[in-house]
């Protein structure tokens, strides 16, 4: 019986294999190839992509302000509220855009962009302009702003310039300080109250904002805050088993809660601890329970700013099967799916960062990027 219930096992390996791999060479047909076999980041891409955010994080429209107006006084446009973040549509993706063009910068020095991202970054980085936005935060009615999706990606912001060896960047780092300073202080006021974590698709989502956030806390040495994170998170989602996995994608989904979750986790557990922990939670993933997770999600409109999130969701699930991946043992089956799965998402994703539709293209290059920077294991 065991000798059958293995042979069974493998059968459906094999099965989930071929039909991730098969969804990955047909994707591969398609006409933008952008490297997505190797999953590494070129520096063809890299131009590609910081001419994306360059368009971006100076246009101020259209704009989709997260805005509470205390009184009249608080009617302005995005620039005089958002003197630094105003671009890209909605603030959360000016904030990424600016990390992109620090991450290609730092990675690819000599990038044709390389002069027009720095003078971009300078205008946009002053110390008087972010003064502008801790001012803002710090307006009554404000304190939920953003979180904890936007308080995330200011932190990765914050992680990469504090890593880069550079004058300007060094100057950007100090001039972001403070606002950083008063994000942490909301992360430590906040976390401690949330009892529940919120396990949407969307931004809100409690996983990614804890998972960013650790990596800032790391690699900066606040040890206060990757703590608390790491608490939390254990409380969160610890004991988690048997997730449904045929309950996603969710129709507007940009994260995957599972694997946003497992990637949490595999930040505050030790290697064996989160195997198990892993395994418990998403049991057998060869089984069909788990296919459409392990499918790329197909998008029907990219014109429409709430479909096109689906392209970003079969990016994040890319970077998250990367990471989790890295993190099982070369011997575990799921980690042979995790990899087969992440380059049939990004195959299908890196195709259409530039639909030529503003909806998808004020933020999708970020999320291609990080995906694109993410150690395949």
């Amino acid at each position: 019986m065991l000798m059958e219930a293995e042979l069974l096992r493998t059968f459906a390996l094999s099965l989930v294999l071929i039909a991730v791999m098969g969804n990955t060479f047909q994707v591969r047909s398609q006409a933008m190839r952008t490297n997505a076999g190797e999953l590494s980041l070129t520096q063809s891409q890299a131009s590609h992509f910081a001419s994306l955010a360059l368009k971006c994080i100076s246009r101020e429209y259209p704009n989709k302000p997260e805005h509470v107006m205390n009184d009249g006084r608080d009617v302005d446009n995005p620039k005089k509220l958002h003197p630094a973040f105003y671009g890209c549509y909605d603030w959360h993706s000016s904030v990424h855009g600016h990390w992109m063009l620090v991450r290609l910068l730092r990675t690819f020095p000599s990038l044709p962009e390389a002069a027009q991202i720095r003078k971009a970054l300078d205008a946009n980085l002053k110390a008087e302009n972010i003064a502008g936005e801790v001012a803002y935060l710090k307006q009554p009615n404000r304190q939920s702003f953003e979180r904890t999706y936007g308080w995330a990606w200011l932190l990765k912001l914050a992680e990469e310039v504090s890593q880069w060896n550079d004058a300007d960047g060094k100057q950007w780092s100090r001039n972001l300080q403070p606002l950083v300073d008063i994000l942490v202080k909301q992360y430590l006021a906040f976390l401690p109250k949330q009892t529940y974590p919120i396990r949407t698709g969307v931004h809100p989502n409690t996983a990614f904002g804890l998972a960013f956030a650790f990596d800032y806390a790391k690699t900066t040495g606040d040890e206060k805050l990757a703590m608390l994170i790491a608490e939390r998170s254990r409380t969160y989602f610890g004991k988690d088993v048997n997730y449904p996995g045929n309950w996603e994608p969710g129709g507007e989904d940009f994260f995957s809660p599972a694997l946003m979750e497992a990637d949490l986790m595999k930040r505050v557990m030790d290697r064996t601890e989160f195997r198990r922990w892993f395994h418990r939670f998403l049991p057998q993933l060869n089984t069909p329970r788990f296919k459409n997770l392990l499918q790329p999600a197909v998008v029907s409109d990219r014109s429409d700013p709430k479909l096109v999130h689906l392209d970003g969701l079969n990016l994040t699930r890319g970077w998250c099967m990367r990471s989790i991946a890295a993190a099982l043992p070369k011997s575990d089956p799921d980690r042979r799916i995790l990899i087969a799965s992440a380059r049939a998402h990004a195959a299908d994703a890196l195709a259409h960062v530039a639909s030529g539709d503003y909806a998808g293209e004020h933020w999708l290059a970020s999320f291609a990027v990080f995906l694109l920077s993410t150690p395949e294991p």
